[in-house]
């Protein structure tokens, strides 16, 4: 990987501190907490590991290399229609929406991105990236650290986790992030699927919990 300052861009772009809003997002995390699903720092790190090969982090790295490769407002357009349908429930489709319109601001009125429609973020960090010629697998493994590293911190607010085994836990999915990113480069619309099922369901059952934290 090049040092520069594109990719340090990347960097500040895929932070989990970028503001886009995604402390108020557990991915469905706070239900599955609340419904025994996880109770333990194993728990999580299974859930997360199901989450990344088998759910919204394997697509996500491909929605990223699909954006790379989009020419055009309509391509993106498209892509963006593919990405809603994905959304498995309301809780779900809301946070890909809200922190998906807050980048593509940020992209329009701090990087010149103007015309760049309202895109999930992965979509629009793809094709961002591509135009400063950072590689689809690069950009989706900084991607995907920040969000694992997100939902990490979001189950520190919900159940007993502290630091050494939270970090433990991202050390751990750093080489699996690794060797899953060069799917962004290769992958087309015909790979994406989802098998991680209880994570779609708890997304659809924190929207009928009387009591949240977050929003999904």
């Amino acid at each position: 990987m090049r040092i520069d300052a594109d990719y340090i861009t990347l960097a500040q772009w895929v932070s989990p501190a970028f503001p886009v809003g995604g402390f108020a997002f557990s991915h469905g995390i706070e239900a599955a907490i609340q419904d025994g699903l996880i109770t333990s720092a194993d728990d999580l790190e299974d859930w997360l590991c199901d989450l990344l090969h088998h759910g919204t982090g394997r697509n996500d790295a491909i929605w990223i290399g699909l954006g790379a490769k989009a020419e055009g407002h309509g391509a993106l357009i498209a892509l963006q229609d593919e990405a809603r349908a994905w959304q498995f429930a309301a809780p779900r489709l809301r946070e890909a929406q809200n922190m998906g319109a807050s980048f593509s601001a940020l992209m329009r009125d701090v990087w010149g991105q103007d015309g760049l429609p309202d895109l999930f973020v992965p979509i629009a960090l793809g094709f961002v990236a591509a135009q400063r010629g950072i590689a689809p697998a690069d950009a989706a493994a900084l991607y995907l650290q920040g969000f694992f590293a997100n939902l990490v911190a979001a189950a520190q607010r919900l159940m007993p986790l502290g630091q050494v085994a939270a970090q433990g836990i991202l050390a751990r999915l750093s080489p699996q992030i690794a060797a899953l990113a060069p799917i962004a480069e290769t992958a087309s619309l015909d790979d994406l699927h989802s098998t991680a099922f209880l994570s779609d369901i708890a997304a659809a059952h924190h929207g009928l919990a009387p009591a949240r934290m977050f929003q999904s």
